[in-house]
């Protein structure tokens, strides 16, 4: 299972009141994969982590696992093993924007 954190307007979107969500995802485990469980199982989610056309992420979401900024990483580049066996979550973060 791969634990996935969410922002509080995600969460509160999706009506989940842990932090923290638990995803059942298919080897390999990529981004693209961990989105794609995520939206399945909340369809709400739709188009507010990634365009729905385009895949893409949103220009405030940002990705981390392991302490490290994934956001760049491409979507089909496997997770690191900390995320995939539970240890690490991986984070979705409403980035901050302003001086």
């Amino acid at each position: 299972m791969i634990r996935v954190a969410l922002p509080t307007h995600l969460r509160n979107l999706a009506r989940i009141t842990d932090h923290e969500v638990l995803l059942d995802v298919d080897e390999p485990v990529t981004q693209r994969a961990v989105l794609d469980a995520l939206e399945d199982r909340f369809p709400m989610l739709r188009g507010t982590v990634r365009d729905q056309q385009t895949q893409r992420r949103r220009a405030f979401i940002r990705f981390f696992a392991c302490e490290e900024d994934r956001s760049h990483d491409s979507p089909d580049d496997p997770l690191p093993p900390e995320v995939v066996s539970g240890k690490e979550p991986y984070l979705i973060v409403g980035a901050m924007a302003g001086g």
